[in-house]
């Protein structure tokens, strides 16, 4: 099962995309997990995530999560502003397979 982990200021808005997220996966038989948390307990997540994307709002971490993130194999992006406000949840999945595999 892939795990992938969404993140944003609070962690709200990315809970609705994953929602969107999940129903492209279901409709795909795919076994995936999807998290949405807050940028501030991100790091207790890192580990059990195979991929961790960020909301446009906290593009700004992007770097310092990157360095934390690589020395564990964890792919870090940021997701596409346009897919993000308009939660287009399966444009986003595909986004982060294509970054695990």
């Amino acid at each position: 099962m892939k795990n992938i982990l969404l993140c944003c200021a609070a962690g709200m808005s990315t809970s609705m995309l994953v929602k969107k997220m999940l129903s492209s996966a279901q409709q795909r038989s795919l076994e995936i997990e999807i998290k949405a948390v807050s940028i501030s307990d991100i790091e207790q997540h890192i580990k059990t995530s195979d991929v961790i994307l960020l909301g446009p709002q906290v593009k700004y971490e992007q770097q310092r999560l990157t360095e934390l993130a690589a020395p564990l194999g964890k792919p870090v992006d940021v997701i596409d502003m346009m897919d993000y406000g308009m939660m287009r949840g399966d444009r986003v999945l595909d986004i982060a397979l294509d970054l695990i595999i």
